[in-house]
Formats: C-alpha cells, structure tokens, sequence
C-alpha cells in the first residue's frame, strides 16, 4: 500500500454543493489518523462497464454500477465490491468526468445523487457521495411517456428527465435506450413450499448480525430498489442502528439526494453497509456507533408517499427479505 495523506481531526468544508458562506459546515473525519480518500484502482484499464462508460446492465434490464472504495474515507488500493456506496472529496483540478472514471460510474449518477446543476458544478473541497444507480434500462417503444415509465417501473417522471437529460416536454424518441434511476423491477415473494433453498443475489446471509433498525414498525414493501425494504411507523419515530460500526455518510440538507432525502450509511465489519433513508433528521456525525444507537427519526424526506424507514443493506441478504407486508416483523 503506497503512502497516503492525512487530514487533521476537524476539516471545515462547503457541504456538497453549496458555494455560498451560509451553506458552509463542518465534517468532522471519524479518526486523527484517518488517511484521506483516494479514487479506486481498477487493474484493467479498459473494463467492460456495461451502458458505454458507466453503468453495467445485467439482462438488459437491471442495473448494477460499478463503484469505486467502499465508501470510507481512507487509502483505497483495489476496487471495492459494485454495490458499494463512496465518498470523494474534490481536489483542485478536478473535472466531474475525470471523477465518474475514477470510481466508474457515468456523469449523470453523480449529478443526480448530489443535486448538482450541471457537470460544471463542482468545486475543491466538495464531498461527493458516488451512490451505484439501480433502476431499469428501457428501450422506448411507442405509447411510451416519461410519465407512463415512471409508473410502471416505480420512478420519477423529473428524474427520469434528469438523468437522461431529456427535456420533460419533448416526446421520448422510439428506439431510444433510456434509464430509470431508482426503478424497480419488485422481487418475487419467497414461495412457502421450499424455503431451504432460497435465491440469495446480494451477498451472504449474516443471520443474526443485523438488529431491528425500527423496533415495531410494519413492513410495507418488500425487497426493492437496491436490496432495501420499507419499514413504516409514525414520524418522529426512532431509527436505530442496526449493528456496530462506522458512519461514513449523513445527508441532512433536506434534498433530494437521488430520492433518499435525509439519509445515513453506516459501514460494519461483516464488510457490510446499512442505509437509512427518509430520514425526518439524522442525530449522528462520521464516526463509530453502537449497535442500537438512535441515529435519527422517521420522516417522509425525498421520494416517501408516507412515513417510513426505507432500510438498504449493501454487500450481504437484507435480513427482512423473508418478512410479510403488513407485518411486524423481526430480521433473521
């Protein structure tokens, strides 16, 4: 491992985005001897990344990005595992392409992740949270609208817009490939009859590592999205940590933030991450927290119809994968 910098205990940085003194706050790096975040090294400096340079497409239909460290902010030698969520902290120099091929991803995940207005807009001293876009790749064929896209495959209409850069009042070409950041293609329901061998695509089962991030809540979408669940209860309810670990992202700016809104990540030892999204706030700051830590309360932040907890685990099975909706249901 080559040498690395270090970054001094407090760093006082612009949060993502905002280049005004106001916006200004502080991130506090979890240790004294934390090594700052370097971009990811592929050893194959042509990997096949699926939609041109950016995203890879399992089937045509699902999509699985690459990405760069597992999100942490330390020395990163190798690439990290593709559903991982990252941290960047922009340089003097940089361009937002230069960073997408950094971490493999395409312009458009980053613009959409961090509310940005456009490629140019980026400046040293942001963070960027590079979040792996899951959703759907789309051939438009006729009778096909921003709007019909976004209900049929769970989207957003403006997002989907967004993302494509589409104008919302110009009608989708015909035989154009398109991508619905966030959509959902809904995992079958277990089936009853043989639960010794169930399909497990996004890790190992961790069974009984993860507590019950929202003790009580009621289980009111099953596996979706990028492995996550949605978990309701009233707002104002306590969000707890799942498992020991280490904050590496608090989004609490009350934006959009590629659909979570307020939202934490937490990295665990089990080489794991949590997310807890739709956050009406989040109470921590990067650092360590311990296994059922409040680290925040329900809210409706983001893409919510209602209160709830939409709870994601990257890199191992959601342990609430087996849980009926409407249930109260504990995780395995």
């Amino acid at each position: 491992m080559g040498a690395v910098s270090f970054l001094p205990n407090d760093v006082d940085a612009f949060w993502p985005f905002f280049t005004n003194a106001g916006a200004a706050a502080s991130v506090r790096i979890p240790y004294a001897g934390t090594p700052a975040l370097q971009a990811a090294t592929n050893f194959d400096p042509n990997p096949n990344k699926g939609l041109g340079d950016s995203i890879q497409t399992s089937g045509g239909r699902a999509l699985l990005a690459y990405a760069g460290p597992a999100g942490t902010i330390a020395d990163v030698a190798v690439s990290a595992p593709s559903d991982r969520i990252s941290v960047y902290v922009v340089r003097e120099g940089d361009t937002l392409s230069e960073i997408a091929d950094m971490f493999g991803v395409s312009v458009n995940t980053i613009i959409w992740a961090n509310n940005l207005k456009n490629a140019l807009d980026v400046h040293p001293g942001d963070i960027l949270i590079i979040l792996p876009v899951s959703g759907i790749e789309r051939t438009v064929v006729k009778g096909d609208s921003l709007k019909s896209l976004a209900n049929k495959y769970g989207g957003d209409a403006n997002e989907i817009a967004q993302f494509n850069g589409l104008d919302p009042a110009v009608p989708l070409q015909i035989g154009s490939t398109i991508i619905i950041p966030g959509g959902e293609i809904v995992a079958p329901p277990p089936r009853a009859r043989f639960p010794s061998t169930p399909r497990e695509p996004y890790g190992s089962v961790q069974t009984g590592y993860y507590s019950n991030p929202l003790p009580g809540g009621v289980i009111t979408q099953g596996i979706h999205g990028w492995n996550g669940v949605d978990i309701g209860a009233a707002r104002g309810a306590p969000i707890y940590a799942a498992a020991k670990g280490t904050v590496i992202i608090v989004r609490n700016n009350g934006a959009w933030n590629g659909g979570y809104g307020n939202y934490v990540v937490i990295t665990h030892d089990n080489g794991s991450q949590t997310l807890y999204s739709h956050m009406k706030n989040a109470i921590v700051s990067p650092g360590p927290v311990f296994n059922g830590q409040i680290i925040g309360y329900v809210g409706v932040t983001g893409r919510a119809s209602g209160p709830h907890l939409h709870f994601e685990v990257r890199g191992a099975t959601n342990p609430f994968r087996n849980c009926r909706v409407g249930s109260v249901c504990s995780p395995q």
